[in-house]
Order: C-alpha cells, then structure tokens, then sequence
C-alpha cells in the first residue's frame, strides 16, 4: 500500500497549522489572557509555545516522517517497547474528539442562526441553555459536522485534508483580521487591547506559566498522535524545522487575534467587567452574543465571528479524526473509505452522552462537573500531559534524541539541535510534571 504524501512543504503547514488553530485558540486563549493578566500571560504563552513547543512538535513530525506510520505503528517501528504510547496517544483523540463534535454542532447552530438574520436571539438571556438542553436538534447539529469532517476525509489527504485548509486557512486568517480590525474601532475597546498586550509582571505566578503551557500542548494538538500523522504524509527534503516554525507563527498569530477581537469587544461593552469574560463555552455561546447585540453592525459581525470559530472548529476536527483513520488503514488493514465511515459512527455515537449531559442526562456529574467539561479536564489537563511526558522520555532516553535529529537535519542544517536534545531529555519531561502537578493540585 503506497504512503500518501501531501504535495508540498506549503500543503503539509497549512494542514498542520489548521490543527493547530481550532477552538482552543478562538476562545480558550482569549478566556485564559483575561484571567492571566492580559499581557504577561500572552508573553508567557509565546515563550513556552518557542521554547518547548517548537522541540516537542519537531520531534512528532520526525517521528512520523521517520517510521512513515501513524501513532500506533510510528512508536512500535522505533522501538516495540514504545508500542503502548501510540495507543495511549491515539486514545486522547476519542476522548476528545467526540465532544468537540458536540461544540462544532453548537457553533454550525450558531452560525445558521446569524447567516439566516436570526443572531440576535442567540442574545436573548437562557438560550443557550434551552438549547443545550434539547435532545433532537444538537444531536441534528452534531451529527452535521460529524459528516461534514468525514467527507473531507473520505477525498484523501491531498484531495482532501490539504485541499480543504489550502481553503480554510486562508479564509479564517481574512476572516479574523476583518472582525479584529472592526472591534477595535469601538468605543472603550482600546482599554481592553491596553490590558491584553501591556505586560503586568506583578500578576505573574507560576499558574500563569503552568496554564499558559497548558494551552500550548492544548493549542498546538501536540501528545495526541495528529503531529505524528501528519508528519507520517511530509515528503523527505521538505524542511521540519521551517514548517514548525510557520505552523507556530499561525497557531500564535491566530491566537492573538482572537485576543484582539474577544478582549476589547467585551470591554467595549462590559467596560473592565473582566467576569464578563467567562471560561468555555458561557464565553462563546452567551456573553459574546451579547456584546454582538449591543454593538453597532453586530448582526454581520456575529455572523463573521461564527464562520470564523465554525471554520476553526472543523479545521482541527479533520486532523484529529485522520489519527484514528489512519491507525485503521494501517493496523488493521481497512480501505480509507470504511475507516473513515467507521469512526464517524464512532465519534457520533460517543458524543451523543456529552450532549445529553446538558439535557436528559444532566444528573450525571463526574466531579461536579458536566460530562462534557470532565472529558475536556481529563483530556486536556490530564491524559494529554501524561502521553507527552511518555513520549519524550521515550525518545530522550530508550530510542535517544540522535536517531530523531538526524531525520529533521535530512533537510539540511539542524540550528535548534542541541536544545532539541536538551529540551527533549530533561526540561520538557520537568515541565510537563509540573503541569501535571498543576492540574492534580489546582494550583
């Protein structure tokens, strides 16, 4: 069976960059720089994103290019001791996955109700708990963007993944820059881009940098077996470290966008409300909304603000549901065409519990929390952390760093080798510990 490749070093940064740029970055980042100290955490955040982002993702894509097989095989070639890693790594992507599914039926909901002239009673106070509470209609909504995902694949990865964020990239950048550069002629919004990018080193606490390397392993879809697969598809010669470093120039630029755009439009509205800036989904779903309603023009801005976070949402879901599809084609010898149909039924049937935990099933709170935020929490915070600190201990210390070195010095000078070795051996594995550490404590 011949390894599909993506046609160019350009194909293979915007597919990887279009993992990279997801939910996480559109309002997970904007929640987490609020509640951070604006400015410090965002120079936090690009600090860890350069210093132990760049090596960990380098090392992924190596591995992939260097095994040519997705997670599972790719640990397995380099060592059979390491074959657990790859299922460990590939299992983050069905915990997650399927209720990310579940928000991008929100977000399609959303984006349908402001494209068809109806935003403004996304505003109106309980809808998005109403809704949310409904069985059919986010079920509907879900298993819309669950096809929609799975069509993409079923083209392959150059008809397919490439050609889709050849599109979404691009248009979501556009997209962006448009609404940022609206918001930021508002009223009052210039105090909010003051608080979000003027540094505040009084607020800086080691839970900054441990939630601002949170959101990098989060953001970057590192430890979860996408990099690995993708890296799996990169043609020898097309340079890694270069495309690690554009795939980051994205992952941080969109961020900071999204910044640009959450930030002062709530101060404009809410004035230095910062609790107006909620985590998760009160932010996106419910107060957002709001300020779109109270702001002149809302209605087109709201509805170019949710194709934005729609065209985030499915960008990242076509990379993450391609990890469990090509560990099918390869592991268990399965034509492209049935993986892809089985994983959709797959990722459909179980999100189906993280919807109906804001509806019929919203007795069931695993630590107090809704189905939904748990899988997140163990997904995120915990499972995630654990695969990556396997992985680099893996490669720091059984399979060594050289053999993952030489593959990403193939395109020519390796400038970051010697941090790589370093980064990979001993500061990354102490770091995410500590982020571990973090999630266990509450620090």
């Amino acid at each position: 069976m011949s390894r599909p490749e993506f046609s160019d070093r350009i194909g293979f940064v915007l597919s990887a960059a279009g993992s990279a740029v997801g939910l996480g970055n559109i309002w997970r980042f904007p929640f987490l720089a609020a509640e951070y100290g604006g400015g410090i955490f965002l120079l936090v955040y690009i600090a860890v994103t350069m210093l132990f982002g760049f090596p960990v993702m380098a090392m992924e894509i190596a591995i992939g290019r260097k095994t040519g097989a997705a997670c599972v095989h790719a640990y397995k070639k380099l060592d059979k001791r390491g074959s657990f890693i790859g299922f460990f790594s590939s299992a983050i992507t069905l915990i997650t996955l399927p209720y990310y599914c579940v928000i991008g039926g929100w977000v399609m909901k959303y984006a349908a109700m402001y494209l068809t002239g109806n935003g403004i009673t996304t505003a109106v106070d309980g809808y998005f708990t109403a809704y949310t509470a409904q069985t059919a209609e986010p079920l509907l909504y879900q298993a819309l963007f669950v096809a929609l995902t799975a069509a993409v694949l079923l083209c392959g990865v150059k008809g397919g993944i490439e050609k889709a964020n050849r599109f979404l990239m691009p248009a979501l950048i556009v997209l962006a820059v448009i609404v940022a550069v609206y918001t930021l002629t508002l009223d009052g919004a210039w105090q909010g881009v003051v608080y979000y990018i003027r540094p505040d080193f009084s607020k800086f606490s080691f839970k900054t940098v441990l939630a601002a390397t949170g959101q990098m392993f989060y953001s970057l879809s590192l430890a979860n077996g996408i990099m690995i697969t993708f890296g799996s598809y990169l043609r020898k010669g097309d340079g890694i470290e270069r495309s690690v470093k554009q795939i980051e120039f994205f992952d941080i630029g969109i961020a900071f966008i999204s910044g640009l755009i959450v930030i002062p439009a709530v101060f404009a509205v809410f004035g230095a409300d910062k609790s107006s800036l909620t985590s998760g989904s009160g932010l996106l779903f419910q107060t957002l909304p709001i300020v779109f309603a109270r702001m002149p023009l809302g209605e087109i801005v709201g509805m170019l603000f949710f194709s934005l976070v729609f065209l985030a949402a499915v960008s990242s879901a076509i990379s993450m549901m391609e990890v469990n599809v090509a560990n099918l084609v390869q592991h268990f010898g399965l034509k492209r065409r049935n993986a892809v149909l089985i994983m959709a039924a797959v990722l459909f049937a179980l999100g189906v519990p993280s919807s109906l935990g804001y509806g019929v099933w919203s007795g069931f709170r695993p630590l107090g929390m809704s189905l939904l935020d748990f899988l997140d929490y163990a997904g995120n915070s915990l499972i995630t952390p654990v695969a990556a600190l396997l992985s680099c201990v893996f490669i720091g210390w059984i399979v060594k760093t050289s053999p993952i070195a030489d593959e990403i010095e193939q395109d020519g000078s390796f400038k970051r080798c010697r941090s790589f070795q370093f980064i990979i051996k001993w500061l990354a594995p102490l770091f995410i510990i500590a982020v571990l550490a973090g999630s266990f404590l509450g620090i």
